[in-house]
């Protein structure tokens, strides 16, 4: 009986060790859809003995989630929202790690003509002129927020975004990205997003380079003050593995086709 019991025992306690080093992230769709993440990963668990299970979502659910106390930490792309966040005690810091920019996509042909724009929101007022088919991804993620402001500052309102060429999909970039290819319509994406996504058909990048397409990424730990139960331990250990010169190589080493999809700009 001594023997059966002290074997259950170990059985337990292997099993406590074994998730010990476990924690929960949440990312956006780009981080993941870009690939990044398969680079990142591995190497977080070589290097800190960190499991780290992700959650995949858009920057609004990433964010609602770390409110809750879901999730240990969250990885995203929006700046006001984020610092709401912060703001409101849902977490201790505001970090930023890399960054990239959004593009906007369309067919090859350009039939409105955004490559000649000379902004980003001269860009889109072309595209609500002409009634030209735009797909959303319409899911309150860091693409989709960049999406509306530059609306708002072109003074299309959501009534002016009529169904019959605004197609909002609620989806991740991948299926939005899916979905402009089959339509051929325009659609913003984050670049890293665009340069891994296989199945273009005819659509092209148009536009890029414009301040307002910045896209930073951030990674911030969740309140333990508010959620006792998070694990800020490891969420602390690898904030900063994140901002160290491993994590700054691996980032700025991705690449697709020759071109970089990140660029680090975190620090100690």
């Amino acid at each position: 009986m001594s023997r059966i019991f002290f074997t259950a025992c170990a059985v337990i306690c292997l099993a406590v060790a074994a998730t010990a080093d476990q924690m929960k992230l949440a990312v956006t769709t780009s981080f993941h859809n870009s690939g990044l993440a398969d680079v990142l990963i591995p190497e977080i668990k070589k290097d800190l003995d960190l499991e780290v299970q992700l959650l995949v979502v858009g920057t609004g659910q990433a964010i609602r989630l770390g409110a809750a106390g879901d999730v240990d930490a969250i990885l995203v792309h929006s700046k006001n929202s984020e610092e709401t966040f912060v703001a409101e005690g849902n977490a201790t810091q505001r970090t930023e790690i890399m960054f990239n920019d959004f593009v906007l996509i369309g067919p090859s042909s350009d039939p409105v003509g955004i490559s000649k724009a000379e902004t980003v929101v001269g860009a889109v007022a072309k595209i609500a002129k002409n009634k030209a088919l735009f797909v959303s991804r319409g899911d309150d993620s860091g693409t989709h927020k960049k999406e509306l402001a530059l609306w708002s500052l072109a003074n299309i309102g959501a009534s002016d975004r009529d169904i019959a060429w605004y197609k909002e999909v609620g989806a991740g970039m991948g299926a939005a990205l899916n979905t402009a290819s089959g339509l051929n319509a325009y659609i913003i994406s984050d670049r890293a997003s665009w340069l891994k996504f296989g199945n273009k058909g005819d659509l092209k990048l148009l536009y890029a380079g414009d301040t307002l397409l910045f896209n930073q990424y951030a990674y911030l730990p969740v309140n333990q003050a508010k959620h006792d139960h998070v694990n800020s331990e490891q969420a602390e250990v690898l904030g900063n593995w994140l901002v160290s010169d491993r994590a700054k190589n691996l980032i700025n080493g991705y690449k697709l086709l020759g071109e970089q999809l990140f660029q680090f700009n975190g620090s100690q």
